[in-house]
């Protein structure tokens, strides 16, 4: 099984296609994502490369994380388990339940 990598600090003009056409140097890109803001539909500037294997995921971060894109230094590691998002404030109008 693959593993899930981060990839941040991308300029705002990547693609998922340049992404992947990239990451593809270190092995099979299973996905490549990059991440929207809903409101704007403009990109955040990070996103998720899959690769198939763990080896090719050790690969591409020492490969990529550092590297030059666009003028800026991506970071690339592997990824987080998203943390749970239960408690998000009080309910929005009418009356707090506390």
């Amino acid at each position: 099984m693959g593993k899930k990598l981060y990839v941040g600090n991308l300029p705002f003009s990547a693609t998922e296609q340049e992404l992947s056409d990239a990451f593809s140097q270190c092995g099979k890109v299973e996905s490549a994502t990059i991440i929207i803001d809903r409101d704007s539909g403009r990109s955040k500037g990070f996103g998720f490369v899959e690769m198939s294997t763990d080896t090719e995921a050790t690969q591409a971060i020492e490969k990529f994380n550092g590297a030059d894109y666009d003028g800026r230094a991506m970071t690339v590691n592997e990824a987080k388990p998203m943390a749970p998002r239960d408690n998000r404030g009080p309910p929005r109008g009418g009356r707090s339940r506390f």
